[in-house]
């Protein structure tokens, strides 16, 4: 099984940037399409933005389109979510996930532990 460890969360204001990232280990990360999905409190994890196996494919949330970017190096084993223009309701707990059906269903056995973002003034 893979292991995710999500880490970059903070506190920013809005209109700030942070960059999340995503540590796999695991023998075939490189095989996987990874998202990254985010859940605020009282509401469902929401999908966020999804990148295939080779990283030529990617897809966003019409919420995060021209703000959010994400990328992977699988040398390292590692995807990355790049925030920019960040707003209050970019708020959540961000998570990462294996993909397994294109573009944002995500497996139910491979999730890290989440990191805190939160868009305050």
């Amino acid at each position: 099984q893979v292991q995710l460890v999500e880490s970059g969360g903070g506190l920013v204001q809005p209109g700030g940037s942070l960059r999340l990232s995503c540590a796999a280990s695991g023998r075939s990360f490189s095989n996987y399409a990874m998202g990254w999905f985010r859940q605020a409190p009282g509401k469902e994890r929401e999908f966020v933005a999804a990148i295939n196996a080779n990283g030529r494919l990617k897809f966003y949330a019409d919420s995060v389109k021209g703000r959010f970017t994400i990328f992977r190096d699988n040398a390292e084993n590692t995807v990355y979510l790049q925030m920019n223009s960040l707003k209050p309701e970019d708020t959540a707990v961000y998570y990462c996930a294996v993909i397994i059906t294109w573009p944002y269903t995500p497996s139910g056995d491979y999730w890290g532990q989440g990191t805190q973002v939160t868009v305050s003034s």
